[in-house]
C-alpha cells in the first residue's frame, strides 16, 4: 500500500511502515493530487477531508490524529466505503495539564487563591472529566454543564448552562456543532457573556467559534470579564489580533499538543487501520521516546504559598507563557503571512511531555502536597526529613 502521512504526527511513518510505502507529508503537502494514488492517509485537524480532495482518489481509510471531526466529511467517506478514524480522548490529558498551568498562572497574575473558587466545566467528555479531577484536586469547587449526559444519565451533578454563569471561572470543553439536540456554535454569545458573573474568568480550548469573538471584545473592553484565555480562535488559521492583544493568555491551538497525546493519536489511528484492513498489530513504540523537559524536581520546605509552589512545579515542565509570548509575536509580522506563521507554531510545536514523566521528590513537610501533585499526573516520591 502507498500511505501518506502528516509528518507532525511523531512516529507515524514508523507505526504505518508495515503497510507498505510511507510518505511522510507536511500538511500543506497533502492534496489531491498527492493522495491521488495513496490507499491510507493519516492527517491532523488541518487537512480538510472532502469530495475535492478524495474523489478520484484510491484511498481506502483515512485516520485523523484529532479527537475532533469536524474537518471531515463523514457522510461522503461512508459513501464511499472508506474507512474512517479519529482519536477521541487520545489528547484529554494533555489539555488537563494545559489547564492546571494556565489556571496556576492566571491565579498569579490575578492575585487570587485556587482554593474554594468555583470553575464551571461546560462539556464533561474525556476532556472535561480530567478538568473536574485536576480543579478538585487544586482546591475548586466544581459545577458541571453537559446536556447529552444530563439526558443519558438523568444525574442532577449536570445542570444547565445559565446555572453555570455565577462561577468564577467557566471553562469550555466542547465539540463545535452548528446542528442537532446541543449546537455549540456561538454557545458563549453576548447575551450568555452578559449572564456571567461579573469579573468572572473564561477560558476556551474547545473550538473558536463556541465563543463569538465580536461579543468576547466588547465584554474585554467594557471590563467585564476579570481574565481570559483562548487557545483556540474563531477563523484560524486567520486570528483576530485585535482580541488576541486583549485576552490574558493566548496560545496557537495547541492544548493538546503533548507529545505523549499525539502519540497516543498514532496508536489508536494504527490499531484502527489493522483492524479495517484485517492485519495483526505489529508496532510498539520502542524506548527511544523523548525526555521529559526536567525528569525530577526536588522541592524542599519552604514557606510559600501553595499555589506558588504548584505553579513553579508545573512551568518547569510546561512553560505555558513561552507559548503565549509566541503567538503574541504574530504581531510583528505582516498580515498577509500571518495565515502561515500561525501554521507554522502548531508543525513546528516543542515536545511537550506530560507530568507523569516527572518524579516531584518532596521534602516529608511539604507531603501535603502530594495528594494535589499526584491527581494532575505526576509522580511524587517523599524524601528524608
Amino acid at each position: 500500500m502507498r500511505v501518506i502521512v502528516d509528518k507532525n504526527n511523531p512516529l507515524v511513518g514508523e507505526a504505518f511502515r508495515q503497510f507498505g510505502e510511507v510518505i511522510p507529508s507536511a500538511t500543506r503537502d497533502i492534496t489531491k493530487e498527492t493522495v491521488r494514488s495513496a490507499d491510507i492517509i493519516i492527517i491532523r485537524s488541518e487537512t480538510k477531508v472532502t469530495k475535492d480532495l478524495l474523489e478520484g482518489s484510491s484511498v481506502k481509510f483515512v485516520g485523523t490524529a484529532t479527537i475532533g471531526t469536524d474537518h471531515v466529511d463523514l457522510e461522503y467517506l461512508k459513501s464511499r466505503g472508506i474507512g474512517f478514524t479519529s482519536a477521541p480522548g487520545s489528547n484529554a490529558n494533555s489539555v488537563a495539564e494545559y489547564f492546571v498551568a494556565a489556571i496556576l498562572t492566571l491565579a498569579k497574575r490575578k492575585s487570587f487563591i485556587l482554593s474554594g473558587r468555583t470553575l464551571g466545566v461546560v462539556g464533561v467528555g474525556n476532556v472535561g472529566s480530567k478538568i473536574v479531577r485536576n480543579a478538585m484536586a487544586l482546591g475548586m469547587e466544581v459545577v458541571q454543564n453537559d446536556p447529552p449526559l444530563a439526558r443519558t444519565t438523568a444525574n442532577p451533578q449536570y445542570l444547565p448552562l445559565d446555572k453555570l454563569m455565577d462561577a468564577d471561572i467557566i471553562t469550555l470543553h466542547v465539540p463545535f456543532t452548528k446542528t442537532g439536540p446541543d449546537p455549540t456554535f456561538h454557545l458563549i454569545d453576548e447575551s450568555r457573556i452578559k449572564k456571567m458573573k461579573p469579573g468572572s474568568i473564561l477560558l476556551n480550548t474547545a473550538r473558536g467559534a463556541v465563543v463569538d469573538g465580536e461579543a468576547l471584545r466588547h465584554a474585554i473592553l467594557r471590563n467585564h470579564l476579570g481574565g481570559t484565555l483562548l487557545d483556540v480562535w474563531e477563523g484560524e488559521p486567520i486570528i483576530d489580533v485585535d482580541l488576541l492583544n486583549r485576552v490574558d493568555i493566548g496560545t496557537p491551538h495547541i492544548a493538546g499538543y503533548s507529545f505523549d497525546g499525539k502519540l497516543a493519536a498514532v496508536k489508536m489511528n494504527y490499531a484502527a487501520a489493522c483492524s479495517f484492513f484485517g492485519v495483526p498489530e505489529t508496532w510498539k513504540p520502542g524506548n527511544t521516546l523523548p525526555k521529559p523537559a526536567v525528569e525530577r524536581i526536588v522541592v524542599p520546605s519552604s514557606s510559600d504559598a501553595d499555589d506558588d509552589i504548584l505553579r513553579a512545579i508545573v512551568s518547569k515542565c510546561y512553560d505555558i507563557e513561552c507559548d503565549d509570548r509566541g503567538l503574541r509575536s504574530i504581531v510583528d509580522v505582516s498580515p498577509d503571512e500571518r495565515r502561515s506563521f500561525f501554521a507554522r507554531l502548531r508543525a513546528g510545536y516543542r515536545i511537550r511531555r506530560e507530568f507523569f514523566t516527572t518524579v516531584i521528590e518532596l521534602a516529608p513537610s511539604m507531603s501535603h502536597l502530594a495528594e494535589p501533585l499526584r491527581s494532575v499526573g505526576f509522580h511524587i516520591e517523599i524524601g528524608r526529613s
